[in-house]
C-alpha cells in the first residue's frame, strides 16, 4: 500500500503529527486559502491519527455536541462526535437550511462580510457545544459562531481546529476556552502556519497521500 506511514520513521515520532506533512498548498491563487488540509481526510491512517490526537486532547473537555462550520469543519466535527458519541450540529452559510434560523454576519478569512446560520432551536439551552473548524485564521467565521450559540443559550466548551494561528483574536480565544488543534502551540508547524508556508511544501507529492485504490 502507498501510504505516507510507511515513511514514520522518516517524518518522526508518532507525537510529532506527521499527517501534517501531507496537507497541500494552494494552487489556485489569493482568492483561496493558503493550504488544504483535505489530503489528512482522504488517507484512513492520516484521518485516524488525527482523531486519535484530538480525542487525547479533548479528553478533560465535557461537551454534549459537537456543531461542524461550513463547510470543512463538518468533516473534523462529525469524526469528533462519533468517537465521542454525542451528536452533530451544522453550522451552514446563510440560504442552505430549510428550517427557521438565526443569523450572524461575520468576516471571513479573505475579507469578505457573509452570513451564517443554525437552526432554531437547535439544542436546550445550557447545552455544551464544541465547535469545529478546518482551519482558524483571523478568527471571524468562528466568532460568528461563538455568537450563534450563545444567542440559542448554549455554553461554547471548547473549539478545535487542524490548526489555529496566532493572531490577537485567537490568543483570546485560547485565553478563554479550551482549544484543541493538530498544530500544537510552540511547535514548528505552529511556526510555519503563522507564516502561512510549510516546509513540506518543498516535498508534497499528492501521490503519495492517496489510499490504495486496488487493495480489494
Amino acid at each position: 500500500m502507498n501510504n505516507p506511514t510507511d515513511n514514520s520513521t522518516e517524518l518522526g515520532p508518532r507525537d510529532d503529527r506527521w499527517y501534517l506533512n501531507i496537507m497541500s498548498p494552494n494552487t489556485k491563487g489569493d482568492k483561496f486559502a493558503w493550504l488544504d488540509p483535505t489530503s489528512i481526510y482522504i488517507n484512513a491512517k492520516a484521518f485516524q491519527d488525527l482523531l486519535d490526537d484530538f480525542e487525547k486532547d479533548l479528553a478533560s473537555v465535557e461537551f454534549d455536541v459537537v456543531a461542524g462550520l461550513d463547510a470543512m469543519g463538518f468533516v473534523l466535527g462529525a469524526g469528533l462526535a462519533a468517537r465521542r458519541n454525542v451528536g452533530f450540529l451544522p453550522i451552514r452559510k446563510a440560504g442552505k437550511l430549510c428550517v427557521d434560523t438565526d443569523s450572524v454576519e461575520f468576516g471571513n478569512y479573505s475579507g469578505r462580510i457573509q452570513n451564517m446560520e443554525m437552526r432554531t432551536p437547535a439544542f436546550a439551552p445550557g447545552t455544551r457545544v464544541l465547535l469545529a473548524d478546518q482551519w482558524v485564521e483571523t478568527g471571524g467565521t468562528m466568532d460568528g459562531a461563538i455568537r450563534l450559540v450563545e444567542q440559542q443559550q448554549g455554553i461554547v466548551a471548547g473549539l478545535a481546529a487542524i490548526a489555529i494561528e496566532e493572531n490577537e483574536r485567537t490568543l483570546g480565544y485560547r485565553n478563554k476556552y479550551p482549544c484543541a488543534s493538530a498544530v500544537v502551540p510552540g511547535s514548528k508547524w505552529q511556526t510555519q502556519c503563522n507564516a502561512q508556508y510549510l516546509e513540506s511544501f518543498k516535498r508534497y507529492d499528492a501521490a503519495k497521500t492517496f489510499p490504495n485504490a486496488g487493495r480489494g
